[in-house]
């Protein structure tokens, strides 16, 4: 009897303020693969999305190494996916839907096909994300301001 390999998964992301669709995409990729590895995404890295985290990344590491259906954690110090295969050997990688067709995201399946490794596009969960947290968060402190409310 011939022993299946087992096939080994990656995802990115910042994971700044935990919500649902981190979850979702998360558990999603779990279907897909038999030992999900995360990269957690760097403050200083995160410098490419001209934002800054507001959770700290040892407390976002800690986070995502938490959550039960992943399998390993490590820091994302570079955007470079290439290196990161060269690092970890996984057979798929999991990204967001909205980077599918992409002029950046064609080039990697291309350059990653030549390596056997599958990407596979996931679906955003529809109305969150931590770039509205951040927005509601800023508008109730405006708002309560506004009432002349202190913070803590």
């Amino acid at each position: 009897m011939e022993m299946k390999e087992k096939i080994i998964g990656y995802t990115t992301g910042v994971y700044d303020m935990f919500h649902i669709g981190h979850l979702n995409i998360l558990e999603k990729a779990k279907e897909n693969c038999d030992f999900l590895i995360v990269g957690v995404t760097t403050d200083e890295l995160v410098g490419y999305k001209n934002t800054q985290t507001i959770i700290p990344f040892e407390e976002r590491i800690k986070i995502v190494s938490s959550i039960k259906c992943v399998d390993e954690v490590v820091p994302q110090t570079s955007m470079n996916k290439m290196e990161a295969w060269k690092r970890l050997k996984f057979d798929r990688m999991f990204v967001g839907s909205d980077w599918k067709g992409t002029k950046k995201w064609n080039e990697l399946e291309k350059e990653f096909a030549k390596v056997n490794v599958e990407i596979q596009y996931f679906p955003y969960t529809e109305g969150t994300s931590s770039t509205k947290l951040k927005t509601a968060i800023s508008t109730l402190m405006t708002l309560g301001a506004d009432k002349g409310y202190d913070e803590p």
